[in-house]
């Protein structure tokens, strides 16, 4: 195993850890949050996401790392984020929640990750047909937000936590 292999299981396996510790694991938890009644998830992902946002970003400006951006084609994010909002509507899991479902032991999850899995294989077998079709509508390139606004990264890493924290505050405010 490489040094990158065993950096990323001890990474899944904190990550995991940490999942299970805000028991945001729990189906009851999911719903919840799809019916906007508890946003544990929404706090837990927003927390991962600045945590990870800075930690990307300083090793950027380190040069440890080199940022490669994905093209930012609207087809693919729209259907793509509606693909990934249904099946977790349907199965009350995210894909992360449902492996981590299954690791705790939850079986009725492994039904999402066998999607997960077939749902990949499908679209690795249409990706020529997807990348003439669905891929090219409103294809931007290789672009980020800070790219696209003309700003500094670090300028909208700070603008999305003060974001993020504000939404918070609201979500305390109202107890959810």
């Amino acid at each position: 195993m490489s040094t990158e292999q065993i950096l990323g299981l001890i990474t899944g396996l904190v990550f995991g850890f940490l999942l299970q510790k805000g028991r945001v694991l729990r189906y009851d938890k999911q719903v919840s949050a799809m019916l906007f009644k508890d946003m544990a998830i929404l706090k837990f992902m927003l927390s991962a996401i600045i945590v990870g946002m800075f930690g990307v970003l300083a090793m950027h400006d380190l040069e440890i790392i080199k940022l490669s951006h994905k093209a930012m084609n609207v087809g693919g994010i729209v259907i793509g984020g509606a693909l990934f909002g249904i099946g977790w509507a349907v199965m009350g899991f995210c894909p992360g929640t449902s492996v981590g479902a299954v690791g705790e032991g939850r079986w009725h999850a492994i039904f999402g990750v066998i999607g997960m899995i077939a749902g990949a294989a499908v679209y690795a077998e249409l990706f020529p047909f997807f990348k003439s079709t669905v891929l090219s509508w409103s294809d931007f390139g290789k672009l980020g937000l800070p790219e696209a606004l003309g700003v500094n990264h670090w300028v909208v890493a700070v603008v999305f936590t003060i974001i993020t924290l504000v939404i918070f505050r609201w979500f305390e405010k109202k107890g959810i």
